[in-house]
């Protein structure tokens, strides 16, 4: 049996579909999104849910998707942590204590964090320094080091770490494509900005090689290719505004307390260093070539988007 944490949201939507011919069981908050026909069960990550679910179950394999990647309004940063943090430390606690085989995590390239030192292309073996200042960057280089703990005093639950690029699919809408979607993009002067893009339906599928017949290790997911802020705006047709690091951090310090913008100065980092990531493990020793490349995941993004 394998089991999915996070099973409602987009990626665990998606990779029910591709386990379509496994033994599964979804587990969320709410069954809202499930397709019909998969088994459901109610999980809370950050609650004791987990070690009750996983002692009965005993898959062989879990998925753990479960994570804050764009908060609801009003949830504060404790919330989020509980999520990220504690809930993988529960999920990785019960798999030990149950003999699952095999951990499958969703980790993403914010573990490796927003730094003017960052090399490009970015490589597993990099650091995972995360930003403090930024929860979801700082919330998975904290997971990273739990699961590498987990590697060496327990080396017999097998872990497979997906560090995920921005996930692009018909009808994805957070915090980034928000961006792609103002009047003019917007751009830190003397800095790229570069994203690298992975399509749904190529998670999904990585996903299911990790969790079935995939070799164990840490893996970079993201499409061939990166994009700069400029070529993303020549696809969609819209003008860029460029404007000093200082002076937008000075700006978003002030509009953000007033309500006047959903960004803090944090996000500075966020536009000026974007980690860009090599794919080369995922294709050679994962075994995974991406069918869509970053420029053609966003291209078909901004076609479902009607941009």
């Amino acid at each position: 049996m394998i089991l999915v944490s996070g099973a409602a949201g987009m990626v665990g939507r998606a990779l029910l579909g591709e386990l379509a011919d496994r033994e599964v069981m979804a587990t969320d908050l709410r069954a809202e999104g499930i397709p019909e026909g998969v088994r459901f069960e109610r999980m809370d990550v950050t609650s004791g849910d987990p070690a009750r679910v996983i002692a009965a179950l005993r898959p062989e394999v879990v998925v753990h998707l479960a994570s804050i990647v764009t908060p609801p309004p009003g949830m504060g940063r404790e919330a989020a942590f509980a999520v990220d943090v504690t809930g993988t430390r529960n999920v990785l606690d019960a798999c030990l204590r149950n003999g699952v085989r095999r951990l499958v995590v969703t980790s993403s390239g914010a573990a490796y964090g927003y730094h003017a030192d960052n090399p490009v292309p970015l490589r597993e073996s990099d650091p995972c320094r995360g930003n403090p200042e930024f929860a979801y960057a700082d919330h998975k280089r904290q997971v990273e080091e739990m699961l590498a703990e987990a590697r060496l005093s327990a080396p017999q639950l097998e872990q497979v770490v997906l560090r995920v690029g921005t996930v692009l699919g018909a009808g994805t809408e957070n915090q980034i494509t928000a961006l792609f979607r103002k009047p003019r993009l917007l751009a830190i002067r003397g800095s790229d900005s570069p994203f690298v893009f992975i399509w749904t339906r190529d998670l999904a599928r990585i996903l299911r090689r990790a969790a079935t017949d995939g070799p164990a290790g840490i893996f970079n997911v993201a499409g061939d290719g990166a994009m700069s802020v400029e070529d993303l705006a020549r696809a969609l047709g819209k003008g860029v505004v460029r404007l000093p690091a200082r002076a937008l951090k000075v700006a978003l310090g002030v509009a953000h307390p007033l309500g006047l913008s959903q960004y803090g100065p944090e996000q500075v980092r966020f536009l000026q260093y974007r980690p860009v990531l090599a794919n080369d493990a995922l294709k050679t020793v994962f075994g995974y070539v991406p069918e869509l490349t970053s420029a053609e995941v966003f291209d078909l993004w901004r076609r479902e988007a009607g941009l």
